[in-house]
């Protein structure tokens, strides 16, 4: 398995602490991106293990409070930095951290009883950037190498090797032909750059999330010059074998029986780049959310949603059948409602954290894969995935068995695998511990930058002609930040512009 975050903290297995151990303000580990001045991420994060006076780790909270965090600019009389010292339960803390001005300097605190923890106070030497300040590193290799970025991601790989080669030239007229009358596109070129973008189709208002990531990742670093099509509708669209004439279509959900390149899906990375705005599930805030302990979690298995699937009537259906083992119910009938009076009557709506009350999580898809797994997985509930052949950018790293108890696509096997989660409550807690790890490790805010980044990268590399800005495109503007300017330090120098040989230089507007 590829590592998809380089900052993953390898602790000594050391015996873990007794009940009641007092936390050491020396022996406490402190470790993570949001210590690195030249990480720009729209919330920054690091973590805090909580260590006792013998070296060992503590497994249960020592207290909500038990760290006090703060962040100076020494040449700054105020500092706007919203700070979140997020307790997840487990021993460790999640501290993040959103800046609403850059700083030519940081400080970071870290204060247990007034002593500060492991390497504190964290200087972190500027000019430190905040999220809507428009500075591109120059270099995608250095940002890369800050952003400790692996040199590959499974799906990228998979996803590209049927494509030999990009003919943007070809897909531009091609594909607005192919689908540009019964689906939803939006054609975009990055040129020096900047970013412009086509639409067709009725309905594009998914734009906005495309648009939100192109943006936060040019005020980062330099992308490359390309030219490509997202597919804003659910299902993913190119059906054709990779003996045809396949085009390079990008989607958010890929299936086994369709050639769509996959990226994180807008519900995700929207999660990342409003993180501390205005959503209120993240990544990151879920971890801090997980239920009760383990013990006293219910026994049964939970699911709420609308009714978007056949499989999920049968869900219903077996937990009326079967209450006492599934508790599952719709909030809301769209696509089934003349079986409202059968399956009804409707519920609330639950916080999505109250389904960590219940130890076990049912994920079955919707229209197309379930966008809350990334989530199941990072709560402390063992998710009962349904087997699919829809699926998101991160699911080729998944195991069966290892990150998730499988189920049959039909779910007939659902009460069987319950029953089996009660009588192996050991082996469950395992598997939940360790799908935990992984959302931890590989579904962050600088992982999803990092797979953005890289499969621009990549899919660049395989164009054969000149991306252009074509007729009807339009310019997508950086939204101004008159509160708090910032001074970019960087520019390009003339070895990093590339000089484009008359063959390739486009007119301002091509066809």
């Amino acid at each position: 398995m590829i590592m998809l975050c380089m900052f993953i903290r390898v602790v000594p297995e050391l015996p873990v602490a007794q009940a009641g151990s007092v936390p050491s303000a020396g022996k406490t580990l402190v470790w993570g991106p949001g210590l690195e001045a030249n990480i720009v991420l729209p919330a920054r994060f690091f973590y805090i293990q909580t260590v006792d006076g013998s070296g060992r780790n503590l497994t249960t909270s020592p207290g909500e409070k038990t760290f006090e965090v703060k962040i100076v600019s020494p040449v700054e009389q105020f500092t706007r930095i919203w700070i979140q010292v997020l307790d997840r339960q487990d021993g460790s803390f999640l501290v993040r951290y959103r800046m609403y001005a850059s700083y030519s300097e940081l400080h970071i605190h870290i204060m247990l009883k007034n002593k500060h923890v492991a390497k504190s106070p964290y200087v972190l030497e500027g000019p430190v950037y905040h999220e809507g300040c428009n500075c591109p590193q120059p270099s995608g290799a250095t940002w890369e190498e800050h952003m400790k970025c692996p040199q590959s991601f499974p799906q990228i790989d998979k996803d590209l090797s049927v494509f030999p080669s990009v003919d943007p030239d070809r897909n531009a007229q091609e594909i607005p032909q192919r689908f540009g009358q019964r689906q939803s596109l939006c054609h975009y070129t990055i040129k020096d750059n900047k970013i412009y973008v086509k639409t067709f189709g009725e309905h594009v208002g998914f734009r906005i999330f495309m648009d939100a990531i192109l943006l936060s990742l040019t005020r980062k670093v330099w992308l490359p010059d390309m030219e490509f099509f997202v597919n804003l509708g659910d299902w993913p669209l190119e059906k054709r074998k990779p003996t045809e004439k396949i085009h390079p279509i990008f989607s958010w959900c890929g299936s086994n029986n369709t050639r769509d390149i996959v990226m994180p899906t807008y519900d995700l990375t929207e999660s990342v780049l409003e993180t501390m705005g205005r959503v209120s599930l993240d990544m990151m805030s879920v971890q801090a959310n997980t239920g009760p302990p383990w013990p006293l979690k219910n026994a049964t298995a939970f699911w709420r949603g609308r009714d978007s699937r056949q499989e999920r009537l049968e869900l219903v259906k077996l937990s009326r059948a079967h209450p006492e083992m599934i508790d599952a119910a719709f909030t809301n009938f769209f696509f089934f409602k003349h079986d409202e009076s059968l399956y009804g009557p409707l519920v609330k709506h639950v916080s999505f954290f109250d389904f960590f009350k219940y130890k076990y999580q049912i994920n079955i898809d919707g229209t197309v894969a379930a966008y809350r797994l990334p989530y199941l997985l990072a709560g402390d509930s063992v998710v009962l995935k349904q087997d699919s052949g829809y699926y998101e950018h991160f699911y080729d790293e998944l195991r069966p068995w290892e990150h998730y108890i499988p189920i049959r696509a039909d779910l007939g096997d659902l009460l069987e695998k319950i029953q089996w989660a009660r009588d192996h409550d050991d082996q469950v807690r395992k598997i939940t511990q360790t799908a935990q790890q992984f959302a931890r490790n590989h579904l962050m805010g600088d992982s999803i930058f990092c797979y953005h980044y890289k499969l621009f990268q990549k899919y660049a590399k395989l164009q054969v002609t000149e991306p252009r800005v074509r007729k009807g495109m339009e310019l997508v503007d950086q939204p101004t930040d008159d509160l708090f300017p910032c001074s970019c330090h960087r520019t390009r120098t003339h070895t990093q512009v590339r000089v484009l040989s008359n063959k390739h230089t486009p007119a301002p507007y091509a066809v």
